[in-house]
């Protein structure tokens, strides 16, 4: 169990689960409500099961290059501590579980899930032919406030695509940060990224337009839905941590790379949650 949650890097799930249960809150106010524990468990489970289908189908796609690639060459598949018929049964179980759990929210989430899964999967192709790969990874996070939505009014406001562009461009530039560190590996291989394509400096200068363009775009969304004063001061502690984890990674020093990917972005997601669940909360 540790390994495979490992594989799975499953302490990453904090990226993306409050940003999910931020859009369920705002659709169960919309609706003048709370959500039900039970829809919270489900979507839980649905983020979880997409998850761990997506993360093990990236490290099915990518074997070779992880073996090849002094940094990955230790992950649990080309380590051969798990096998990859394991890997392919575990996939095709944690798609089950979202299903299952889509099945249980309301009939849209169970139709679209399919399609959830089709882009996750997706992804995991995408650094073969295009630079502009970790948008579509940040779009895969993106989809978790409005699929969350989704899942507690049965259908879709368009003022919840703000909250899904706001998460796409955060993912997408710290992605484009962690891709740093890969960039010779990627001109080897033949891979695509954004700091292979435009150089370290420059994308370290698009990454942080990405995520101001993110707090744009939460200031569009607090005043879309009129949130009290909570969402504001949460914006303010997001914007100022973004500063911090821009501060961290320098073109010519990537050696804090892990703390301005994984702590500094971690406290991100689970503030924000924090902050906008108050907010969702307060009429």
């Amino acid at each position: 169990m540790r390994v495979v949650l490992e594989m799975i890097k499953f302490e990453h799930s904090v990226f993306a689960l409050p940003f999910a249960l931020v859009g369920a809150l705002l659709a169960a106010r919309a609706g003048g409500s709370l959500p039900s524990w039970r829809q919270i468990l489900w979507i839980i489970v649905a983020m979880v099961g997409a998850r761990s289908a997506a993360m093990t189908m990236n490290r099915i796609a990518d074997i070779e290059y992880d073996r090849r690639n002094p940094r990955t060459v230790g992950r649990e598949l080309p380590a051969g501590q798990l096998s990859l018929g394991f890997a392919w049964a575990f996939t095709f179980a944690a798609s089950a579980v979202l299903v299952l759990a889509a099945w249980q929210l309301n009939r849209l989430a169970l139709e679209l899930s399919p399609v959830a899964l089709a882009l996750l999967f997706f992804y995991s192709y995408t650094k073969r032919f295009t630079a502009w790969s970790h948008f579509v990874l940040g779009f895969c996070l993106g989809i978790s406030p409005a699929a969350a939505w989704i899942a507690i009014r049965g259908s879709l406001d368009p003022r919840i695509l703000i909250l899904s562009a706001a998460v796409t461009l955060w993912v997408g530039g710290f992605d484009v940060l962690y891709a740093c560190q890969d960039v010779e590996f990627d001109r080897a291989a033949g891979l695509h990224s954004i700091p292979k394509k435009f150089g370290i400096a420059r994308a370290l200068s698009i990454a942080r337009a990405m995520h101001a363009a993110m707090v744009a775009l939460l200031i569009w969304l607090a005043w879309t839905f009129h949130l009290a004063w909570p969402a504001w001061a949460g914006i303010a502690v997001v914007a100022a941590l973004l500063g911090y984890e821009h501060s961290l990674v320098k073109a010519h020093d990537l050696s804090k790379m892990n703390a301005a990917f994984f702590t500094v972005n971690g406290y991100i997601s689970l503030l924000f949650l924090l902050f906008w669940g108050a907010a969702a909360y307060l009429r």
